[in-house]
């Protein structure tokens, strides 16, 4: 798996791309899939945030916290947009982040209540997707021109998952 700086630095378009899909509506807004106790998924809506560094967020005391804290593995998808189908999806792993000059630095910034129970999580890149629906949508109607989807992908590169995984 990569960090976010890395995955933006390998392919700056499709990472620009992606955050333009996250960032629509101003802050970071998606939807986050975590893995539950059972093997079963969990979606929740939560605002990440992306830095030069990385792509963060913070998570309160919750089930998502949870699995996350027990299983790292994660899928976040963009909100849909208003006037398209267009979407956007990474998976990785969160990872706390421990590092205390990291953690002030984004909570001072982000306005973080220290009397709130939350925890700071950096996501790993090891897939990202953006797919372009067209004017018609995903689902044309017959009076509509008829536009194939295009979609882009990225997959971390076998070395780097390695490291990160050993890193870890």
């Amino acid at each position: 798996m990569a960090s976010w700086s890395d995955f933006a630095a390998a392919e700056p378009m499709l990472a620009a791309g992606i955050r333009a899909l996250l960032q629509q509506y101003g802050p970071g807004m998606g939807y986050l899939a975590t893995v539950r106790p059972d093997g079963g998924p969990r979606v929740h809506p939560v605002s990440p945030v992306f830095t030069d560094e990385g792509l963060y967020c913070f998570i309160v005391d919750s089930p998502k916290r949870r699995d996350l804290e027990r299983d790292g593995r994660y899928a976040l998808h963009s909100y849909p947009p208003e006037d398209n189908d267009d979407e956007a999806t990474l998976t990785g792993r969160a990872v706390p982040v421990s590092d205390p000059l990291t953690i002030t630095h984004l909570a001072g910034a982000l306005h973080a209540s220290p009397d709130v129970d939350w925890r700071l999580f950096e996501f790993t890149v090891e897939t990202a997707m953006l797919r372009h629906h067209g004017p018609a949508g995903a689902l044309p109607l017959a009076a509509t021109p008829f536009a194939p989807a295009f979609a882009q992908t990225w997959r971390a590169p076998r070395k780097l998952r390695r490291t990160l995984a050993v890193a870890s």
